[in-house]
Protein backbone atom coordinates (compact mmCIF):
# COMPACT_ATOMS: atom_id res chain seq x y z
CA UNK A 1 0.00 0.00 0.00
CA UNK A 2 2.80 2.49 -0.75
CA UNK A 3 0.34 5.20 -1.91
CA UNK A 4 -1.08 5.74 1.91
CA UNK A 5 0.94 8.44 3.85
CA UNK A 6 0.41 7.18 6.77
CA UNK A 7 3.38 4.77 8.60
CA UNK A 8 2.77 1.85 10.71
CA UNK A 9 3.88 4.13 13.79
CA UNK A 10 1.31 6.77 12.73
CA UNK A 11 -1.71 4.31 12.53
CA UNK A 12 -0.93 2.61 15.94
CA UNK A 13 -0.52 6.23 17.56
CA UNK A 14 -3.62 6.81 16.23
CA UNK A 15 -5.26 3.56 17.19
CA UNK A 16 -4.15 4.04 20.51
CA UNK A 17 -5.71 7.64 20.99
CA UNK A 18 -9.25 6.16 20.53
CA UNK A 19 -8.61 3.34 22.87
CA UNK A 20 -8.58 0.33 20.06
CA UNK A 21 -6.08 -2.10 19.58
CA UNK A 22 -6.01 -2.63 15.65
CA UNK A 23 -8.10 -1.43 12.21
CA UNK A 24 -10.57 -4.28 12.62
CA UNK A 25 -11.94 -3.44 15.51
CA UNK A 26 -13.83 -0.63 13.80
CA UNK A 27 -15.86 -2.71 12.92
CA UNK A 28 -17.06 -4.33 16.07
CA UNK A 29 -20.40 -3.19 15.24
CA UNK A 30 -20.69 -4.94 12.04
CA UNK A 31 -22.67 -8.20 12.25
CA UNK A 32 -20.23 -11.18 12.03
CA UNK A 33 -21.75 -12.67 9.13
CA UNK A 34 -21.60 -9.33 6.89
CA UNK A 35 -17.62 -9.41 7.52
CA UNK A 36 -15.57 -10.86 4.25
CA UNK A 37 -13.27 -14.06 5.95
CA UNK A 38 -10.99 -13.65 2.75
CA UNK A 39 -10.47 -11.00 -0.24
CA UNK A 40 -12.95 -10.47 -2.64
CA UNK A 41 -12.57 -12.59 -5.74
CA UNK A 42 -11.06 -9.93 -8.00
CA UNK A 43 -7.84 -9.55 -9.86
CA UNK A 44 -4.76 -8.92 -7.96
CA UNK A 45 -2.81 -4.95 -8.99
CA UNK A 46 -1.58 -5.08 -12.42
CA UNK A 47 0.32 -2.38 -14.32
CA UNK A 48 -0.44 0.70 -16.03
CA UNK A 49 -0.49 -1.20 -19.27
CA UNK A 50 -2.11 -4.36 -18.08
CA UNK A 51 -4.54 -2.22 -16.77
CA UNK A 52 -5.70 -0.37 -19.64
CA UNK A 53 -5.59 -3.37 -21.72
CA UNK A 54 -7.94 -5.12 -19.58
CA UNK A 55 -10.22 -2.36 -19.26
CA UNK A 56 -10.47 -1.87 -23.42
CA UNK A 57 -11.27 -5.49 -23.45
CA UNK A 58 -14.00 -4.82 -21.06
CA UNK A 59 -15.16 -1.79 -23.12
CA UNK A 60 -15.47 -3.57 -26.34
CA UNK A 61 -18.48 -5.53 -24.81
CA UNK A 62 -20.51 -2.51 -24.99
CA UNK A 63 -22.52 -1.53 -27.46
CA UNK A 64 -21.98 2.41 -27.69
CA UNK A 65 -25.07 4.38 -28.85
CA UNK A 66 -23.51 6.46 -32.03
CA UNK A 67 -22.11 3.01 -33.17
CA UNK A 68 -25.78 1.49 -34.42
CA UNK A 69 -29.08 2.56 -35.09
CA UNK A 70 -30.16 3.38 -31.68
CA UNK A 71 -34.19 4.11 -31.03
CA UNK A 72 -33.79 4.08 -26.84
CA UNK A 73 -34.98 6.36 -24.60
CA UNK A 74 -37.34 6.16 -21.51
CA UNK A 75 -35.93 8.86 -19.82
CA UNK A 76 -32.06 9.61 -21.33
CA UNK A 77 -31.72 10.61 -24.86
CA UNK A 78 -29.08 10.41 -27.38
CA UNK A 79 -28.02 14.17 -28.66
CA UNK A 80 -25.68 16.04 -30.51
CA UNK A 81 -23.95 17.76 -27.85
CA UNK A 82 -21.29 20.69 -29.94
CA UNK A 83 -17.58 20.14 -28.79
CA UNK A 84 -17.53 23.55 -27.29
CA UNK A 85 -19.28 22.38 -24.59
CA UNK A 86 -16.89 19.98 -23.99
CA UNK A 87 -14.28 22.46 -24.69
CA UNK A 88 -15.76 25.04 -22.16
CA UNK A 89 -16.39 22.09 -19.14
CA UNK A 90 -12.80 21.38 -19.42
CA UNK A 91 -11.27 24.84 -18.75
CA UNK A 92 -9.60 24.71 -15.17
CA UNK A 93 -11.45 27.27 -13.48
CA UNK A 94 -14.47 25.34 -14.19
CA UNK A 95 -13.43 21.87 -14.53
CA UNK A 96 -11.54 22.04 -11.13
CA UNK A 97 -13.80 24.70 -9.48
CA UNK A 98 -15.73 23.90 -6.36
CA UNK A 99 -19.18 24.35 -4.72
CA UNK A 100 -18.71 28.19 -3.52
CA UNK A 101 -18.73 28.27 0.50
CA UNK A 102 -17.66 31.75 0.08
CA UNK A 103 -19.76 32.87 -2.45
CA UNK A 104 -19.33 36.00 -3.22
CA UNK A 105 -15.76 35.51 -4.37
CA UNK A 106 -17.03 32.57 -6.66
CA UNK A 107 -18.25 35.37 -9.22
CA UNK A 108 -17.88 33.36 -12.28
CA UNK A 109 -19.19 29.74 -10.86
CA UNK A 110 -22.71 31.98 -9.47
CA UNK A 111 -23.23 33.79 -12.72
CA UNK A 112 -22.77 30.37 -14.71
CA UNK A 113 -25.81 28.87 -11.97
CA UNK A 114 -27.37 32.05 -12.39
CA UNK A 115 -27.89 31.69 -16.38
CA UNK A 116 -28.60 28.26 -16.11
CA UNK A 117 -31.80 29.27 -13.55
CA UNK A 118 -32.73 31.43 -15.88
CA UNK A 119 -32.98 29.40 -18.76
CA UNK A 120 -34.82 26.46 -16.76
CA UNK A 121 -36.95 29.20 -15.41
CA UNK A 122 -38.01 30.73 -18.90
CA UNK A 123 -38.42 27.06 -20.87
CA UNK A 124 -40.05 25.86 -18.17
CA UNK A 125 -42.73 29.41 -18.00
CA UNK A 126 -41.91 29.53 -13.95
CA UNK A 127 -41.16 31.78 -11.99
CA UNK A 128 -38.08 30.40 -9.96
CA UNK A 129 -35.42 27.86 -10.23
CA UNK A 130 -32.92 26.43 -8.12
CA UNK A 131 -29.00 25.39 -9.22
CA UNK A 132 -30.18 22.21 -9.83
CA UNK A 133 -30.61 19.02 -8.55
CA UNK A 134 -28.99 15.47 -9.03
CA UNK A 135 -31.26 14.54 -11.84
CA UNK A 136 -34.63 14.34 -13.01
CA UNK A 137 -36.07 11.32 -10.24
CA UNK A 138 -34.40 12.62 -7.44
CA UNK A 139 -35.57 15.76 -8.20
CA UNK A 140 -39.16 14.31 -8.37
CA UNK A 141 -38.56 12.85 -5.06
CA UNK A 142 -37.66 16.17 -3.64
CA UNK A 143 -40.97 17.89 -5.21
CA UNK A 144 -43.05 15.53 -3.48
CA UNK A 145 -41.48 16.53 -0.02
CA UNK A 146 -41.96 20.08 -1.37
CA UNK A 147 -45.71 19.85 -1.83
CA UNK A 148 -46.17 18.33 1.34
CA UNK A 149 -44.19 21.34 3.12
CA UNK A 150 -46.20 23.35 0.72
CA UNK A 151 -49.67 21.97 1.59
CA UNK A 152 -48.87 20.59 5.07
CA UNK A 153 -50.86 17.42 3.89
CA UNK A 154 -48.66 14.11 3.02
CA UNK A 155 -51.21 11.90 0.41
CA UNK A 156 -48.99 12.18 -2.87
CA UNK A 157 -50.73 10.81 -5.87
CA UNK A 158 -48.39 9.55 -9.12
CA UNK A 159 -50.01 9.11 -12.34
CA UNK A 160 -49.87 6.05 -14.02
CA UNK A 161 -48.21 7.98 -16.98
CA UNK A 162 -45.13 8.77 -14.91
CA UNK A 163 -42.05 7.02 -15.30
CA UNK A 164 -41.95 3.82 -12.92
CA UNK A 165 -38.31 4.02 -12.29
CA UNK A 166 -39.29 7.78 -11.25
CA UNK A 167 -42.06 6.32 -9.11
CA UNK A 168 -39.92 3.99 -7.42
CA UNK A 169 -37.00 6.79 -6.23
CA UNK A 170 -40.09 8.89 -5.09
CA UNK A 171 -41.45 5.92 -2.83
CA UNK A 172 -37.79 5.02 -1.45
CA UNK A 173 -36.99 9.29 -0.64
CA UNK A 174 -40.61 9.89 1.20
CA UNK A 175 -40.97 5.88 2.53
CA UNK A 176 -41.11 7.54 5.99
CA UNK A 177 -43.00 10.62 5.17
CA UNK A 178 -45.56 10.18 2.27
CA UNK A 179 -48.61 8.33 1.91
CA UNK A 180 -48.09 7.82 -1.81
CA UNK A 181 -50.89 6.56 -4.44
CA UNK A 182 -49.44 4.97 -7.19
CA UNK A 183 -51.78 4.35 -10.16
CA UNK A 184 -49.79 1.48 -11.43
CA UNK A 185 -52.57 1.27 -14.37
CA UNK A 186 -50.90 3.18 -17.15
CA UNK A 187 -54.25 3.91 -19.07
CA UNK A 188 -55.13 5.68 -15.68
CA UNK A 189 -52.81 8.83 -17.09
CA UNK A 190 -55.23 10.74 -18.49
CA UNK A 191 -56.76 14.46 -16.66
CA UNK A 192 -60.24 12.97 -15.56
CA UNK A 193 -59.24 10.31 -14.28
CA UNK A 194 -56.40 11.81 -12.08
CA UNK A 195 -59.10 14.52 -11.35
CA UNK A 196 -61.21 11.44 -9.74
CA UNK A 197 -58.12 10.48 -7.30
CA UNK A 198 -57.91 13.58 -5.42
CA UNK A 199 -59.60 14.49 -2.10
CA UNK A 200 -58.83 16.97 0.33
CA UNK A 201 -55.58 15.22 1.62
CA UNK A 202 -53.95 15.22 -1.20
CA UNK A 203 -50.70 17.19 -1.50
CA UNK A 204 -50.42 16.97 -5.16
CA UNK A 205 -50.44 14.83 -8.45
CA UNK A 206 -47.31 14.04 -10.14
CA UNK A 207 -47.74 13.41 -14.22
CA UNK A 208 -44.81 13.58 -16.64
CA UNK A 209 -45.36 15.56 -19.97
CA UNK A 210 -44.66 14.23 -22.65
CA UNK A 211 -45.77 10.90 -20.42
CA UNK A 212 -43.81 7.92 -20.30
CA UNK A 213 -45.55 6.29 -23.39
CA UNK A 214 -45.01 9.54 -25.21
CA UNK A 215 -48.38 10.79 -24.85
CA UNK A 216 -48.54 14.90 -24.51
CA UNK A 217 -51.64 15.63 -22.30
CA UNK A 218 -52.95 19.14 -21.55
CA UNK A 219 -53.08 19.46 -17.61
CA UNK A 220 -54.71 22.90 -16.92
CA UNK A 221 -57.88 21.06 -16.11
CA UNK A 222 -55.83 19.03 -13.45
CA UNK A 223 -54.04 21.98 -12.63
CA UNK A 224 -57.42 23.91 -11.72
CA UNK A 225 -58.89 20.94 -9.62
CA UNK A 226 -55.70 20.88 -7.87
CA UNK A 227 -55.99 24.44 -6.52
CA UNK A 228 -59.49 24.17 -5.76
CA UNK A 229 -58.64 21.65 -3.15
CA UNK A 230 -55.29 23.36 -2.41
CA UNK A 231 -52.85 20.95 -3.48
CA UNK A 232 -50.03 21.25 -6.25
CA UNK A 233 -49.60 20.15 -9.75
CA UNK A 234 -46.44 18.57 -10.11
CA UNK A 235 -44.91 18.17 -13.71
CA UNK A 236 -42.05 15.78 -15.00
CA UNK A 237 -40.49 16.43 -18.25
CA UNK A 238 -37.43 14.13 -18.62
CA UNK A 239 -37.15 14.72 -22.51
CA UNK A 240 -36.54 18.75 -21.88
CA UNK A 241 -36.14 19.51 -25.91
CA UNK A 242 -39.51 18.50 -25.91
CA UNK A 243 -40.22 22.28 -24.73
CA UNK A 244 -39.10 23.82 -27.49
CA UNK A 245 -42.45 22.14 -29.12
CA UNK A 246 -44.59 22.40 -26.72
CA UNK A 247 -45.99 23.93 -24.61
CA UNK A 248 -44.66 25.02 -21.29
CA UNK A 249 -45.95 23.40 -18.04
CA UNK A 250 -45.73 26.33 -16.50
CA UNK A 251 -48.34 27.32 -18.82
CA UNK A 252 -50.98 25.21 -17.64
CA UNK A 253 -50.76 25.90 -14.33
CA UNK A 254 -48.35 23.71 -12.94
CA UNK A 255 -46.93 24.54 -9.19
CA UNK A 256 -43.48 22.78 -9.46
CA UNK A 257 -41.92 21.78 -12.33
CA UNK A 258 -39.08 18.98 -12.60
CA UNK A 259 -36.72 17.67 -15.45
CA UNK A 260 -33.78 15.94 -16.90
CA UNK A 261 -31.69 18.17 -18.88
CA UNK A 262 -28.93 15.74 -19.61
CA UNK A 263 -30.06 16.14 -23.33
CA UNK A 264 -28.89 19.28 -23.53
CA UNK A 265 -25.26 19.55 -23.16
CA UNK A 266 -24.67 16.17 -21.62
CA UNK A 267 -23.88 12.75 -23.26
CA UNK A 268 -25.96 9.58 -22.20
CA UNK A 269 -22.46 8.55 -20.46
CA UNK A 270 -23.78 4.95 -19.70
CA UNK A 271 -26.14 6.26 -16.86
CA UNK A 272 -24.73 9.42 -15.86
CA UNK A 273 -23.69 12.04 -14.24
CA UNK A 274 -27.20 14.12 -15.54
CA UNK A 275 -28.42 16.59 -14.30
CA UNK A 276 -31.74 17.76 -12.47
CA UNK A 277 -33.85 20.69 -13.64
CA UNK A 278 -36.67 22.15 -10.79
CA UNK A 279 -38.47 24.69 -11.11
CA UNK A 280 -41.50 26.45 -8.80
CA UNK A 281 -43.51 29.46 -8.54
CA UNK A 282 -42.34 32.85 -6.40
CA UNK A 283 -44.66 32.47 -3.80
CA UNK A 284 -43.05 28.47 -2.76
CA UNK A 285 -39.11 29.65 -3.16
CA UNK A 286 -38.61 29.19 0.47
CA UNK A 287 -40.14 25.81 -0.10
CA UNK A 288 -37.82 24.99 -2.71
CA UNK A 289 -34.65 22.21 -2.12
CA UNK A 290 -31.02 23.28 -2.63
CA UNK A 291 -29.63 26.59 -3.65
CA UNK A 292 -30.95 29.79 -5.24
CA UNK A 293 -28.31 32.29 -6.89
CA UNK A 294 -29.28 36.05 -7.32
CA UNK A 295 -28.42 39.00 -9.46
CA UNK A 296 -27.52 42.52 -7.59
CA UNK A 297 -24.82 45.25 -7.50
CA UNK A 298 -21.76 46.26 -5.41
CA UNK A 299 -21.16 48.83 -3.69
CA UNK A 300 -19.85 50.77 -6.64
CA UNK A 301 -22.72 49.87 -8.46
CA UNK A 302 -21.41 46.67 -11.01
CA UNK A 303 -23.63 43.95 -11.06
CA UNK A 304 -22.69 41.31 -9.22
CA UNK A 305 -23.72 37.74 -8.07
CA UNK A 306 -24.32 36.49 -4.62
CA UNK A 307 -26.20 33.02 -3.00
CA UNK A 308 -29.76 34.40 -2.48
CA UNK A 309 -31.23 31.12 -0.77
CA UNK A 310 -29.14 27.82 0.97
CA UNK A 311 -32.08 26.17 2.19
CA UNK A 312 -29.92 22.81 2.20
CA UNK A 313 -28.87 21.60 5.39
CA UNK A 314 -24.69 22.63 4.68
CA UNK A 315 -25.95 25.75 4.98
CA UNK A 316 -28.44 26.04 7.73
CA UNK A 317 -30.07 23.69 10.92
CA UNK A 318 -30.75 19.68 9.76
CA UNK A 319 -34.39 20.74 11.03
CA UNK A 320 -34.78 23.97 8.95
CA UNK A 321 -33.55 22.35 6.25
CA UNK A 322 -35.49 21.78 2.79
CA UNK A 323 -33.29 19.14 1.59
CA UNK A 324 -30.25 17.45 2.68
CA UNK A 325 -28.80 17.40 -1.06
CA UNK A 326 -25.06 17.61 -0.75
CA UNK A 327 -24.43 19.92 -3.39
CA UNK A 328 -25.53 20.85 -7.04
CA UNK A 329 -24.59 19.06 -10.77
CA UNK A 330 -21.87 21.90 -11.16
CA UNK A 331 -20.21 21.05 -14.49
CA UNK A 332 -23.62 19.39 -15.97
CA UNK A 333 -25.31 22.39 -15.41
CA UNK A 334 -22.08 24.42 -16.66
CA UNK A 335 -22.67 21.95 -19.91
CA UNK A 336 -26.10 22.24 -20.24
CA UNK A 337 -25.87 26.61 -19.96
CA UNK A 338 -23.28 26.46 -22.75
CA UNK A 339 -25.07 24.19 -25.09
CA UNK A 340 -28.23 26.28 -24.68
CA UNK A 341 -26.74 29.27 -25.07
CA UNK A 342 -25.32 27.96 -28.03
CA UNK A 343 -29.36 27.15 -29.22
CA UNK A 344 -30.70 30.75 -28.28
CA UNK A 345 -34.57 30.39 -29.06
CA UNK A 346 -34.45 29.54 -32.84
CA UNK A 347 -32.21 26.93 -32.36
CA UNK A 348 -33.51 25.14 -29.39
CA UNK A 349 -36.98 25.26 -31.48
CA UNK A 350 -35.00 24.39 -34.40
CA UNK A 351 -34.04 21.09 -32.79
CA UNK A 352 -37.20 20.10 -31.25
CA UNK A 353 -39.08 20.21 -34.55
CA UNK A 354 -35.92 17.91 -36.03
CA UNK A 355 -36.41 14.82 -33.23
CA UNK A 356 -40.52 15.60 -33.60
CA UNK A 357 -39.85 15.06 -37.34
CA UNK A 358 -37.87 12.39 -37.26
CA UNK A 359 -40.15 10.84 -34.77
CA UNK A 360 -43.11 11.37 -37.37
CA UNK A 361 -41.31 9.77 -40.37
CA UNK A 362 -40.34 6.62 -38.17
CA UNK A 363 -43.92 6.12 -36.63
CA UNK A 364 -45.61 6.27 -40.26
CA UNK A 365 -43.25 3.90 -41.82
CA UNK A 366 -43.90 1.53 -38.69
CA UNK A 367 -47.16 2.06 -38.61
CA UNK A 368 -47.33 0.21 -42.36
CA UNK A 369 -45.92 -2.46 -41.01
CA UNK A 370 -48.11 -5.70 -41.35
CA UNK A 371 -49.64 -6.07 -37.48
CA UNK A 372 -47.73 -3.51 -36.45
CA UNK A 373 -49.59 -0.27 -34.25
CA UNK A 374 -48.47 3.38 -33.49
CA UNK A 375 -50.77 3.62 -30.22
CA UNK A 376 -50.30 7.62 -29.83
CA UNK A 377 -52.48 9.78 -30.90
CA UNK A 378 -49.99 12.24 -29.94
CA UNK A 379 -46.21 12.49 -29.04
CA UNK A 380 -43.03 14.00 -29.29
CA UNK A 381 -39.77 12.30 -30.31
CA UNK A 382 -40.92 9.08 -28.62
CA UNK A 383 -44.25 6.68 -28.99
CA UNK A 384 -45.38 3.23 -28.11
CA UNK A 385 -45.60 0.19 -30.47
CA UNK A 386 -47.77 -2.64 -30.13
CA UNK A 387 -46.30 -5.82 -32.28
CA UNK A 388 -47.51 -8.88 -33.31
CA UNK A 389 -44.76 -11.05 -31.18
CA UNK A 390 -43.13 -10.72 -27.69
CA UNK A 391 -41.09 -7.05 -27.47
CA UNK A 392 -38.40 -8.40 -25.98
CA UNK A 393 -37.90 -11.38 -28.21
CA UNK A 394 -38.13 -9.05 -31.14
CA UNK A 395 -35.41 -6.10 -29.10
CA UNK A 396 -33.05 -9.11 -28.71
CA UNK A 397 -33.49 -10.47 -32.25
CA UNK A 398 -32.66 -6.69 -33.69
CA UNK A 399 -29.88 -6.06 -31.13
CA UNK A 400 -28.22 -9.10 -32.86
CA UNK A 401 -28.32 -7.52 -36.11
CA UNK A 402 -27.01 -4.31 -34.91
CA UNK A 403 -30.15 -2.30 -34.42
CA UNK A 404 -30.84 -1.17 -30.58
CA UNK A 405 -34.52 -1.33 -31.23
CA UNK A 406 -36.03 0.94 -27.97
CA UNK A 407 -37.44 -0.10 -24.69
CA UNK A 408 -39.53 -3.30 -24.44
CA UNK A 409 -42.14 -1.98 -21.67
CA UNK A 410 -42.26 -6.00 -19.94
CA UNK A 411 -38.91 -5.12 -18.31
CA UNK A 412 -40.61 -2.37 -16.26
CA UNK A 413 -44.08 -3.38 -15.80
CA UNK A 414 -43.25 -7.21 -15.57
CA UNK A 415 -46.22 -8.24 -14.12
CA UNK A 416 -48.58 -6.35 -16.57
CA UNK A 417 -49.53 -8.97 -19.38
CA UNK A 418 -50.39 -6.25 -21.45
CA UNK A 419 -47.54 -4.97 -21.96
CA UNK A 420 -46.04 -8.20 -22.99
CA UNK A 421 -45.82 -7.00 -27.22
CA UNK A 422 -44.94 -3.63 -26.67
CA UNK A 423 -42.39 -1.43 -27.73
CA UNK A 424 -41.40 2.03 -26.77
CA UNK A 425 -39.28 3.84 -29.33
CA UNK A 426 -37.57 7.43 -29.27
CA UNK A 427 -36.14 8.90 -32.31
CA UNK A 428 -33.60 12.37 -32.36
CA UNK A 429 -31.89 14.69 -34.59
CA UNK A 430 -28.87 12.51 -34.74
CA UNK A 431 -30.80 9.23 -36.31
CA UNK A 432 -30.54 9.43 -39.70
CA UNK A 433 -32.36 8.43 -43.30
CA UNK A 434 -30.39 5.35 -43.02
CA UNK A 435 -30.46 3.87 -39.40
CA UNK A 436 -34.48 4.62 -40.32
CA UNK A 437 -34.36 2.52 -43.15
CA UNK A 438 -32.19 -0.30 -41.04
CA UNK A 439 -34.58 -0.45 -38.25
CA UNK A 440 -37.88 -0.93 -40.13
CA UNK A 441 -36.18 -3.31 -42.57
CA UNK A 442 -34.42 -5.31 -39.58
CA UNK A 443 -38.20 -5.38 -37.47
CA UNK A 444 -40.47 -6.47 -41.16
CA UNK A 445 -37.57 -9.47 -41.23
CA UNK A 446 -38.20 -10.16 -37.74
CA UNK A 447 -41.81 -9.90 -37.81
CA UNK A 448 -41.97 -12.57 -40.68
Amino acid sequence: MRYLPLSADDRQQMLEKIGVKEVNDLFCDVPEQALLKDLVDLPRHMNEMDVERDMTILSEKNIPAGKVPFFLGAGAYRHHVPSTVDYMIQRGEFLTAYTPYQPEISQGTLQALFEFQTQVAQITAMDVANASMYDGSTGCGEAVLMARRVTRKKKAILSGGLNPQYAEVVKTVTKYTEDITEINDPSVSGVEDLIGQIDDETSCVVVQYPDFFGNINDYSALAEALHARKALLVMVVTEIVALGAIRSPGTMGADIVVGEGQSIGNGLNFGGPYVGLFATRQKYVRQMPGRVCGQTVDADGKRGFVLTLSTREQHIRREKATSNICTNAGLCTLAFTIHMTLLGEKGYRHLAALNHAAAVDLADRLDALDGVDVLNESFFNEFTLRLPKDATEVVDRLADEGVIAGLPLSRLYPDNIHMKNLLLVATTETTTEDQLDAFVAELKEVLK
